[in-house]
């Protein structure tokens, strides 16, 4: 039986609290993921998806609302507690890469692990088995000023999946790639879905993209205006 692995209710989120620019950027969001499930979150700029990624990542705490991760009270944790969630549940794709500049593609994958503790060997035997699975096995030396944008996609794909995580969110993964190459990092995306039954949550501008999960989330000014089954229209750019 699948079980919501992201459980958000009436979530809201304020920014300037009793001030006269107060501003409430999310108005009352609910919504729930499931185990395995590949769901996309689209929104024209200003509709509250950054600040709602940023919740579901555990970068940011709601104003009020209710949001249970895997079974945890995201909103009761502090500090050190949070870092762990963030490093272990969930795994972050995100539209600049954020790759270590001076780092090689090696390093930046095992970078996850090191803070989590993983002894030296098991960490560079990992990451080199995630760099493989993206395809980037021959570049594993390389710096990021080395690689193309679709490849430094690739190796952040691979750092997002070094603690096995039970959640990618991707930001706008596609957004600084062409076409041909975002395809490819779309197909990752996919193969990562079907089998290793990954739970991944897109947050896309891009429609075209969202056809191919199976449920697509609308949201407009901070709440969800519509929520739609799919069937995914995988492969098509």
């Amino acid at each position: 039986m699948e079980h919501n692995i992201i459980d958000m209710q009436n979530v809201v989120k304020k920014f300037y609290i009793g001030t006269p620019n107060e501003l409430t950027i999310l108005k009352g969001m609910s919504f729930s993921v499931k185990e395995g499930e590949f769901v996309s979150v689209v929104g024209q700029s200003g509709s509250g998806k950054s600040t709602l990624m940023n919740i579901i990542g555990a970068l940011d705490h709601p104003t009020s609302g209710s949001y249970v991760l895997s079974g945890e009270d995201i909103l009761t944790m502090k500090g050190n507690k949070l870092s762990d969630i963030r490093n272990q549940k969930i795994g972050f794709v995100f539209q600049t890469f954020n790759l270590i500049p001076r780092t090689s593609a090696l390093k930046n994958v095992e970078l996850p692990m090191l803070y989590g503790g993983t002894g030296a060997s098991k960490r560079t035997k990992r990451a080199k088995e995630l760099l493989e699975m993206v395809g980037m096995g021959d570049r594993m030396k390389h710096l990021p000023s080395e690689l193309s944008g679709g490849q430094k996609q690739r190796v952040a794909i691979a750092r997002a999946m070094a603690n096995d995580p039970d959640i990618i969110l991707a930001d706008e993964p596609t957004g600084a790639l062409d076409t041909e190459t975002g395809r490819l990092v779309m197909d990752l995306f996919h193969q990562l879905n079907r089998e290793q039954r990954k739970t991944i949550v897109l947050i896309t501008h891009n429609p075209e993209l969202a056809e191919e999960t199976q449920r697509i989330l609308t949201i407009s000014d901070g709440q969800i205006i519509d929520e739609k089954m799919n069937t995914p229209k995988e492969g098509v750019a």
